[in-house]
């Protein structure tokens, strides 16, 4: 009797490395353009420089697999969230469907966006 393959360690894998991506990665982001540069603090780099930057296709990708990551770690905390917290957990297949099929269109439209620019 084979035994059928869960793909929640894929599930598990998504989560801690959008957790650890996202640590990482957004506080920088957020710091540079949030505070940094409206502030005054370091120079502003000109609309002509950052689009040279996004277009590189190595800042895509890394743009890219933050938002997978990210949008995958947040599916996943928000699915055991309903579950845990809310105890919807007899609704778990609509909420599978639900949060990692926003995660998947959210990624899709960031590939969308990343590959318009």
């Amino acid at each position: 009797m084979t035994k059928r393959k869960s793909l929640e360690p894929l599930g598990w894998l998504m989560f801690s490395a959008g957790g650890m991506a996202s640590a990482l990665l957004i506080p920088v982001l957020l710091f540079l353009f949030g505070l940094a540069f409206p502030l005054g603090w370091l120079p502003e780099p000109d609309h002509a420089h950052l689009l040279s930057v996004l277009r590189h296709p190595l800042t895509r990708l890394v743009l890219f697999g933050l938002c997978v990551l990210a949008l995958f770690h947040w599916a996943h905390r928000f699915r055991y969230m309903l579950y845990d917290g809310l105890r919807l957990k007899r609704f778990s297949a609509l909420i599978i469907v639900v949060c990692y099929g926003a995660a998947v269109i959210g990624s899709v439209t960031a590939a969308y966006l990343l590959l318009r620019v």
